[in-house]
């Protein structure tokens, strides 16, 4: 590995990148945020860039946290517990009659799943529970924690854990 020096005490390791922008699709998350929050700055979107900041804030915190740096898939996991916290704040402010601040709540959910995967459909969610117990053999609800240990890796980010439990336990006590 190439080092750059920025001072006489920082270092930071070039990695061989190819030359021109990558696809979207092939940038880490940490890189995509980066690049949308310096959209948002020259677009002057103000919710947009205090989201992403915040998007930020949580993952550098959890990366303290934890004393390394964070996979796209742990990201993806501050991402969804953001959504999370985001969807119950909203539901408060609805509560007590303050459309103003559950709307902007909404509007900040908006932009974390821009960051997202997909969520999965009904029928992609149905279809992936048919078969993990099908592979698992898994008849009754004894058997809840092995299916919900696999199916919880197969959709973080992409389903709230709540909706795929309650699911599985429809099909098992079914």
């Amino acid at each position: 590995t190439e080092i750059y020096t920025l001072s006489l005490h920082d270092a930071l390791p070039i990695s061989g990148r190819p030359a021109g922008r990558r696809r979207r699709e092939l940038m880490s998350l940490q890189e995509q945020l980066n690049d949308a929050m310096k959209e948002a700055m020259r677009a002057k979107e103000s919710l947009r860039l205090n989201t992403i900041r915040m998007i930020r804030t949580a993952v550098k915190n959890a990366e303290i946290d934890q004393r390394r740096s964070l996979e796209d898939a742990e990201i993806i996991a501050v991402m969804a517990t953001l959504v999370k916290q985001r969807r119950e704040s909203a539901q408060m402010y609805r509560d007590n009659g303050r459309t103003d601040l559950a709307e902007k709540e909404e509007l900040e959910i908006a932009v974390v799943q821009q960051f997202l995967p997909q969520p999965l459909t009904d029928a992609e969610l149905t279809a992936l529970i048919e078969q993990t117990v099908t592979e698992l053999g898994a008849s009754s609800l004894k058997d809840l924690g092995a299916v919900m240990k696999v199916l919880s890796e197969a959709t973080r980010g992409r389903a709230e854990g709540r909706v795929v439990s309650e699911r599985v336990r429809a099909r098992l006590g079914a």
